[in-house]
């Protein structure tokens, strides 16, 4: 079996090799989930991610959310090595973070998402994550779900990322659910 960080060597060329631009159209289930999920008359708070390294482009769903109660989130990595979701709109300011991954610029307001959407780099049948290796998404996700227990974690990937089967350990989230360009598996 291979261990997490040759799958990240192999999932990471692979996502290279493989990109491509998935279309609007494509994200239609995504949206159509979080609209009928969320119909009720309130506040939303959905986490995204700012694409990077041949990841998805997640932000194609923003036109698609802006119109309506939803607030968007985008991470960002405090001086601990913590996660914290701050309020974006498509035209706020961002700022690289040590990895070269634009950024909310700092502030102290931070939300609790209702939804997060996950980046990966690999994900198998039992919906387990590859992730990066640093557990920011982990231990926020764990934290997060003591908070809220109707939190949802829905892994975006390109359906070619699927593997086999993962290797795991107790630290590693398990995700609710996975999107692809093909929808939801």
């Amino acid at each position: 079996m291979n261990t997490k960080e040759q799958l990240r060597k192999k999932f990471l060329n692979l996502r290279k090799k493989n990109y491509f631009q998935i279309s609007n159209n494509q994200f239609k289930d995504l949206i159509k989930h979080i609209r009928s999920k969320y119909k009720i008359n309130r506040k939303l708070f959905i986490a995204l991610y700012y694409p990077s390294n041949f990841e998805i482009d997640i932000l194609k769903v923003i036109n698609n959310l802006q119109k309506s109660k939803i607030t968007l989130l985008l991470p960002k990595i405090e001086d601990d090595n913590l996660l914290k979701f701050i309020k974006w709109k498509e035209r706020d300011l961002l700022e690289a973070n040590k990895y070269g991954i634009p950024e909310p610029l700092k502030t102290k307001k931070n939300y609790l998402p209702d939804i997060v959407l996950v980046p990966l780099l690999a994900f198998d049948k039992k919906k387990n994550r590859l992730g990066y290796g640093k557990g920011f998404y982990d231990r926020y996700l764990y934290k997060l779900i003591k908070l809220n227990k109707k939190v949802e974690a829905i892994g975006v990937a390109f359906s070619f990322q699927r593997y086999k089967k993962l290797p795991t350990s107790k630290f590693d989230f398990k995700l609710n659910s996975i999107f692809t360009e093909k929808g939801f598996l």
